[in-house]
């Protein structure tokens, strides 16, 4: 049966979407239409405030608070999503429609266990048994390739990593074998090894249960690999809508060929510091663990003045756990961390308030790092206060000077809450918090892995500047290599809690390389939606979502 003979599973007509602000009703989608057929994907792209999510939302009838559907509608099989009472809508979601968040750290529910979690549909729906449901569940960590699949499901959501997390989330979506799943940024956490096994053993269950999906995302050679037409969408209005073949080889308006064309930036090369420069930052020989649980093993690197050191790897190779040792969140067991030759004492509540200036950091989720009660203003001002002594006026003003230099206006956002923000004016504000204690180090942990590739870039420039005008240093936590490309001036690559291979950008992206780091420069996806397909063959895996993975 080809791709037009399915019968139709979703079709949205001509709806219209507002969002409250203040006492009045704003527009956020425009009249959109969409149809799809059982067991088809459709990728849904654009910039951060299209409607993406808001529309893939509306697939499943449903609208965040302060959002309403105002004309319109969606029909699932046949059932009439607006009019559907409370009880079908509640029969529905999660049996036979399903969603996957962006954020899995702000989805989860932190008082229980991931497999309690998981086992909670299909047990409400009557699909299985609560054992059934466990050793389903246990299979599907281990086809997305989680570690430890038959004990990880009895850890909580914080003793696992985002991107263990992400795909925890990802399986418990699958867990009734729904119809319909609306995949919102799945994949974002993820480094690029992890998201090919993600990708690949989500293509797999959709292609083997013929489940139809909504791909939301950011990334065009992850929606070049995963669906079969792609929808772009601007400010709430359809652009246009085609095969992904035809989309990618031949765009037609104006706005989808500059998407194709983003991440353009990249910095010049910086010559090497001096051979007797002191670094800003010097981790030598750290080894520390969890509890009993080893997690560093004898890791060192220098981070110069005025340079940008990038560190990558896959989910749970160290990246963000050295962070912790040099903030001194996690005392190391063995090894120093100095600032400017004087080694720092291991635990953060013995730095003093100088020490603990100098080294801010910038998070990877924003929603999460932002407290949503506070204004921005209020945000930005504690470090103000707690650093530099300043009150009252003369905070407001410096307040008011950061928001100038992260390129928002102050007049529109010191008095906002973050929840009136988009996600790349949320990430400024973390900025300018890191900046309000004028240090000169920042560590930036993935923070732009959640953003659109547009935002991302406007963020990656912003930094650029900053680092230029202040002479700052930065740790840049990553698993985007495009990324890596276009701000890094040196390379730590790191796998299982060391250090695997170092060096200048240029020499790391030039071969010959470590194995691990020819592992993720392979792994990058390509704007070719026959990428992941052949490098699946060239990698020798015949069942995309079997242990056949683990040749990888």
């Amino acid at each position: 049966m080809s791709e037009t003979d399915k019968p139709v599973l979703v079709e949205i007509k001509d709806i219209w979407i507002e969002g409250r602000s203040d006492e009045e009703w704003l527009p956020i989608i425009n009249g959109a239409s969409l149809t799809l057929r059982k067991g088809e994907v459709l990728g849904l792209i654009g910039e951060s405030g299209a409607g993406k999510s808001t529309l893939g939302l509306a697939a499943m009838g449903y609208t965040r608070d302060g959002v309403r559907i105002k004309s319109g509608s969606v029909t699932f099989d046949g059932v009439d999503l607006i009019a559907a009472s409370a009880a079908t809508k509640r029969d529905l979601l999660g049996k036979r429609i399903a969603y996957v968040a962006q954020s899995a750290a702000a989805s989860f529910n932190p008082a229980h266990k991931l497999i309690d979690q998981h086992v909670e549909a299909p047990v409400q729906h009557h699909v299985t048994s609560k054992s059934e449901a466990t050793d389903d569940g246990i299979e599907l960590y281990r086809r997305l390739r989680l570690p430890n699949p038959d004990e990880i499901g009895f850890r909580y959501p914080h003793q696992v990593s985002g991107g263990q997390l992400q795909r925890a989330m990802t399986a418990m979506a699958m867990s009734c074998r729904p119809d319909l799943i609306i995949f919102d940024e799945p994949t974002t956490a993820l480094d690029v090894t992890t998201q090919i096994e993600v990708l690949a053993a989500i293509r797999d269950i959709v292609e083997q249960f013929d489940t139809a999906a909504i791909y939301i995302t950011h990334d065009l050679a992850v929606v070049a690999q995963m669906a079969d037409r792609i929808k772009v969408l601007l400010k709430g209005d359809e652009v246009e809508e085609a095969d992904t073949r035809v989309m990618l080889e031949s765009p037609k308006d104006d706005y989808t060929k500059s998407l194709w064309a983003v991440r353009s930036f990249e910095r010049p090369a910086k010559p090497a510091p001096a051979v007797d420069a002191t670094p800003v930052v010097s981790v030598q020989n750290i080894t520390a663990a969890y509890g009993k649980l080893p997690v560093l093993h004898d890791v060192s690197f220098d981070i110069h003045a005025g340079r940008t050191v990038a560190v990558v790897g896959e989910s749970g190779s160290g990246k963000s756990t050295t962070a912790r040792v040099i903030t001194g969140l996690l005392p190391q067991l063995e090894g120093v961390v100095e600032f400017k030759g004087e080694a720092l004492p291991a635990d953060y509540h013995k730095r003093d308030r100088m020490q603990l200036r100098q080294a801010q950091m910038i998070y990877q989720m924003a929603d999460t790092a932002l407290n949503p009660r506070k204004p921005i203003g209020e945000i930005i001002g504690r470090p103000v206060e707690f650093y530099m002594g300043l009150r009252g006026r003369k905070k407001r003003e410096r307040v008011r000077e950061l928001l100038n230099e992260i390129e928002l206006e102050p007049d529109q956002f010191i008095d906002r809450l973050p929840s009136e923000l988009s996600g790349g004016q949320k990430q400024r504000v973390g900025i300018a918090r890191a900046l309000a204690a004028e240090p000169e180090f920042i560590i930036c942990d993935e923070v732009t892995s959640a953003l659109d590739q547009l935002v991302a870039e406007g963020i990656l420039r912003l930094l650029a500047r900053l680092q230029d005008e202040r002479g700052l240093s930065y740790m840049f936590i990553t698993h985007d290599l495009a990324t890596v490309n276009a701000i890094a001036d040196e390379v730590v690559v790191m796998k299982d809690g060391r250090v695997v291979e170092q060096g200048p950008k240029a020499d790391m992206f030039r071969p010959p390389h470590h194995p691990y780091t020819d592992l993720l420069l392979s792994s990058v996806p390509e704007m070719d939606p026959d990428w992941l397909t052949d490098l699946l063959a060239e990698r020798g895996v015949e069942n995309i979502g079997d242990a056949a993975v683990d040749k990888m």
